[in-house]
């Protein structure tokens, strides 16, 4: 990813109260570090072939909050913040979208339902590999 791009996503990140962000190569999943644990078929270019780079982005549950887990409060904060990764997620796409560099944003939960999920313990897309592949600074 170009650096002054990297510097536009961090700047709108930071505009969208979203502290944590980070760049991958969309082919750091093409590595054994990900075999077995992330299927071919969930990876990014077989998401989306054109991909370059994967944008990270977290924000953490308040500290708080987290250690009445479980309960209502947690559950509800863990849905807000959720839910502003998802709205942050879409706007970051659609910044780069403008830049004339096709984006998509992908859910949080991109397994459907919790009955799948029980079934079949796999989302479409490991945010959580995603993290831990994150470069320090832009790539791509």
């Amino acid at each position: 990813m170009d650096p002054s791009l990297a510097r536009e996503v961090i700047s709108r990140c930071g505009e969208l109260d979203i502290p944590l962000v980070g760049f991958a190569p969309a082919g750091a999943w093409d590595t054994p570090r990900f075999d077995p644990w992330v299927p071919e078929e969930f990876r990014p270019k077989a998401i989306y072939p054109e991909a370059g780079t994967v944008i990270v982005i977290g924000m953490p549950v308040l500290l708080p909050i987290l250690e009445t887990s479980p309960s209502i409060a947690y559950h509800e904060l863990y849905r807000t913040v959720n839910a502003l990764l998802d709205e942050g997620a879409y706007r970051i796409a659609s910044l780069l979208n403008r830049r004339d560099h096709p984006s998509i944003p992908i859910p949080r939960d991109g397994y459907g339902s919790i009955s799948v999920l029980a079934g079949k313990p796999i989302a479409f897309f490991s945010h959580r590999h995603a993290a831990s592949s994150r470069a320090s600074g832009p790539s791509g």
